[in-house]
């Protein structure tokens, strides 16, 4: 009785198992994706109630809207101002839209305003099923 319950055991297990896949996040550039930076003001309306609902918060998140897909990195707050993001590459891969950004910060010299500021980029592109992939 006991080998039959463990036969049956390891058939349920191997059954299992080949029902399951593992996505493998693929990191080779396929190409370049064509994109452009937009003003928070440009973004659609629930997305911007999105972003400052969040904005306090390092955030990476993406929205779908008629067509495009925006794609925000946020670095959340920051004690002063003169900081910048700076979007280092936005490509595809078999299987995502990678995104590399960079928080940049007050560039030495100049005069530092001594007020909170919430860095973070919107990116617009061509709508993708991909998932998104933040470097």
């Amino acid at each position: 009785m006991k080998k039959t319950g463990f036969f049956c055991l390891v058939l349920m297990l191997f059954t299992f198992a080949g029902g399951c896949a593992i996505q493998k996040n693929d990191t080779e550039k396929l190409r370049e994706v064509d994109f452009t930076v937009v003003e928070e003001e440009d973004a659609p309306e629930e997305l911007q109630n999105i972003i400052e609902d969040k904005k306090d918060t390092d955030m990476q998140l993406f929205y779908a809207d008629e067509g495009y897909l925006y794609i925000v990195r946020g670095y959340g707050k920051q004690d002063t101002g003169g900081y910048s993001v700076e979007v280092r590459d936005c490509y595809e891969t078999t299987n995502a839209i990678c995104v590399e950004t960079n928080l940049l910060g007050p560039p030495k010299g100049e005069e530092i305003v001594e007020k909170p500021t919430y860095p973070s980029v919107i990116i617009k592109m061509e709508y993708s099923e991909k998932n998104v992939m933040f470097n």
